[in-house]
C-alpha cells in the first residue's frame, strides 16, 4: 500500500476483512498493518499458517519476509503482551496511566481517554 495514503488504515482493514474474514478472531488478529496468527500448538500453527498463506495468495498479496517473525511464543505484539497462555495488557501502557498526574486540561483528559481506550479490552464494563 502506498505510503501517505490518507485512508490506508481503512483500506487495509477492509481488505483484511475480505481476504481473511473467516480467520479473524479465530486464529488471526489484524491491527493497523500487522497480522498475528495465533495457535494452541505447533501442528495447529502450521495449519493456520497454511490457511493464511493460501488466503493471501488467492488474492495476490505478498508479505515482506524481512518483516515476518515466526515461532514466537510470547512477546509484545499489537500493543499487547501475547503468550501461549493468554493475552494481557502491556505493562508499559498500564504504567503510563498509573504514573500520570491528574488531568488539568482538555488535552490531558484526551491523553487519559486515549490511554484507557487502548486497554478497554481488559476493563470490564469499560463502556459504562
Amino acid at each position: 500500500m502506498p505510503k501517505g495514503l490518507k485512508n490506508a488504515g481503512a483500506t487495509f482493514a477492509r481488505m483484511i476483512k475480505k481476504v481473511l474474514g473467516s480467520q479473524l478472531q479465530r486464529n488471526i488478529i489484524a491491527y493497523v498493518d500487522d497480522i498475528v496468527v495465533m495457535s494452541r500448538n505447533k501442528v495447529d500453527h502450521i495449519q493456520d499458517l497454511k490457511e493464511t498463506f493460501t488466503n493471501l495468495r488467492s488474492v495476490g498479496l505478498k508479505l515482506n519476509p524481512e518483516k515476518c517473525i515466526f515461532g514466537v511464543s510470547k512477546g509484545k505484539m499489537l500493543g499487547y503482551m501475547i503468550s501461549s497462555e493468554d493475552i494481557r495488557a502491556n505493562l508499559d501502557k498500564t504504567k503510563a496511566i498509573i504514573t500520570m498526574t491528574e488531568p488539568s486540561s482538555k488535552k490531558e483528559v484526551q491523553k487519559l481517554t486515549g490511554r484507557v481506550a487502548a486497554l478497554n479490552r481488559f476493563i470490564s464494563r469499560s463502556a459504562e
